[in-house]
């Protein structure tokens, strides 16, 4: 039997079941998901089904990740809401090549794990597969797992198989939508022009996650645990003079503006910070930044296309500020400039929560 998979927090659970009820069946997973977005999250969910199938003894198979014809295929039902008819879209688009790997296997069957799923509609499913029986002669069996305390069973799996445990389906317009409901920020799409790892982002999830199967292949014991604490995205950040030209500029981590403009001068310096008039904003030069951090960065330019690790930005904050609460912006520049300045910063600080991995 064919097993379309969408992830391990489904399909570990719903395979478990599968080969308890089929044990004379022999089940091929099929990691089929185009709608996944953005491409670090197919990687990341990817990677968690990988290690589950591992586990589970299930040979798995991963189709094409045509993100592209996925889009197309849903154009139009982009506002569409959970369990409407984009959905339905989707489902019949991942049924079909499904269908046809199944064909290709000389399989007569395929289910998938969508159906433990409970933000997807059993009906929506079945509907989609009955269809697809029609039309190539492939037997879509629905099981009902949520059933008769299934769905808490699911947790309970999931937790003691310390699987990654996503908060959205995959799709980005689902996911727009999700975040607009709980007037949360959609953290998910920031992927620096640096590729600098942001606190829990997608891509810090996804090393961390690759960083436990190194710990399992060593037997090394370990828990995943999450932590609350206060995050940041900056959207935009501009340095400019009364000229309009423009001077490279990086804005350290937590630097924060609450009208998002300031203009004003340099009015003096102490150890190495220079202190704007305006904003408690302050300035330090390229060059002892590199000095205090032991970098060799050539440019701002460069440091803004290859920026070190959050946790070396925050260390030299707190070399800078004494107080531990401090948001102000600071800002890094080859030279100090004796002009008139114009500065335009648009971030954002925000509660949040984060998987952290620690070694028992």
């Amino acid at each position: 039997m064919l097993v379309h998979i969408c992830c391990s927090v489904d399909s570990h659970f719903f395979l478990e079941k599968l080969q308890r009820d089929y044990p004379q069946e022999k089940l091929v997973g099929f990691f089929y998901d185009p709608n996944i977005h953005p491409y670090s999250e197919y990687q990341l969910r990817l990677l968690d089904v990988k290690r589950s199938c591992k586990r589970l003894g299930i040979e798995l198979l991963e189709g094409a990740y045509d993100f592209e014809a996925w889009m197309q295929a849903v154009r139009g039902l982009e506002n569409e809401p959970e369990k409407g008819k984009r959905c339905e879209v989707c489902f019949d688009k991942r049924f079909e090549v499904t269908a046809q790997k199944a064909l290709e296997l000389g399989e007569k069957s395929f289910t998938t794990s969508l159906l433990v799923s409970p933000l997807k509609s059993q009906e929506q499913l079945k509907k989609s597969g009955e269809l697809f029986f029609q039309k190539h002669g492939i037997e879509f069996i629905s099981f009902d797992y949520r059933a008769d305390g299934g769905s808490q069973e699911q947790s309970r799996v999931s937790k003691e198989e310390q699987l990654y445990r996503q908060d959205y389906c995959g799709c980005i317009f689902g996911l727009t939508i999700q975040r607009e409901l709980q007037e949360r920020l959609m953290d998910e799409m920031f992927s620096p022009i640096s590729n600098q790892i942001l606190p829990a982002s997608v891509e810090e999830r996804l090393k961390m996650y690759e960083y436990r199967g190194e710990l399992e292949e060593q037997n090394i014991p370990y828990k995943i645990v999450r932590e609350k604490f206060l995050n940041y995205r900056q959207f935009s950040f501009k340095l400019y003079t009364n000229k309009n030209e423009i001077i490279s500029a990086y804005a350290l981590f937590y630097s924060t503006l609450p009208r998002k403009k300031a203009e004003g001068k340099i009015e003096f310096s102490h150890n190495n910070l220079y202190y704007f008039n305006r904003e408690e904003i302050k300035f330090v030069t390229l060059e002892f930044f590199n000095t205090t951090c032991n970098y060799a960065y050539k440019s701002v330019k460069e440091l803004l296309f290859t920026a070190p690790n959050v946790e070396d930005e925050l260390q030299f904050r707190n070399k800078l500020i004494t107080s531990s609460y401090d948001l102000s912006p600071i800002v890094i520049v080859d030279s100090i400039p004796n002009t008139k300045l114009f500065i335009e910063l648009d971030a954002k600080i925000y509660e949040d929560t984060r998987e952290k991995l620690i070694l028992l």
